[in-house]
């Protein structure tokens, strides 16, 4: 049992108009989504404000929280880097004083106020389909726009984006000189009403499910992973 958060920043201009925006799903069955914007700012402090805030809206419930982001930088900043800038009395390796310093040190002071263990770190790529990162960033997006997202706040059972649907693997990707080629999708898939369907293309697939209500939906590497998503939503194994 534990609280699944995911978070994410954006930032037009970088710097320039920003946004940030939260989901907590917690164990009780009730999801709260946050966020906000600033009119001068980067993506960076952006990614970082929303791992902030919403770690700030749990500051008083006990269980332990599962954040997803698609920062690095955050990641690797308050599990790694940190270290070494504190050592170096907040200086980089090549002695440059650490940017967005007020920002990790508010941070760190939330992280360890849950104890040893009390927070755990997973990466998600950004724009691959896992449903609370997409809608994260899209309350990140509105607000670097000026714009209202609609922030929910109410039963796990009544909100439309499949919050616990994340990937097997969020471990931070490895360091090398080339990026890795992202994987190609097999299909698409989605359920609506209890009804599952095969899609070619992501376009098709958010047109059948953007904005309905207990919509499901995911993207299938394989025929086998095919049948393994199908399988974990209970139904069929083949369409």
């Amino acid at each position: 049992m534990h609280i699944v958060v995911f978070t994410d920043g954006a930032a037009k201009g970088n710097p320039g108009p920003g946004g940030w925006g939260a989901i907590i799903a917690t164990p009780d069955g009730r999801v709260s989504e946050l966020g906000g914007g600033s009119r001068h700012t980067t993506n960076n402090q952006m990614e970082m404000t929303a791992v902030i805030e919403a770690l700030r809206h749990l500051r008083h419930a006990p269980d332990k929280v599962a954040v997803h982001t698609d920062s690095t930088y955050v990641i690797r900043g308050i599990t790694d880097w940190i270290r070494g800038w504190r050592r170096r009395g907040w200086l980089t390796a090549d002695g440059k004083p650490v940017l967005n310093r007020e920002l990790w040190e508010s941070l760190a002071d939330l992280v360890a106020a849950r104890g040893r263990g009390g927070v755990a770190w997973h990466y998600v790529r950004g724009h691959s389909e896992i449903p609370g990162n997409e809608r994260a960033d899209e309350i990140a997006t509105e607000y670097a726009a000026g714009r209202d997202p609609g922030l929910y706040d109410g039963p796990l059972h009544d909100y439309p984006i499949a919050i616990h649907d994340v990937p097997e693997d969020t471990a931070l990707p490895v360091r090398s000189g080339k990026p890795a080629a992202k994987q190609p999708a097999y299909s698409y898939l989605s359920v609506v009403d209890g009804q599952p369907m095969r899609h070619t293309s992501w376009a098709e697939c958010e047109r059948r499910v953007k904005g309905v209500k207990g919509a499901r939906f995911k993207k299938a590497a394989s025929a086998a992973d095919e049948a393994a998503i199908l399988t974990a939503w209970g139904l069929p194994a083949k369409l």
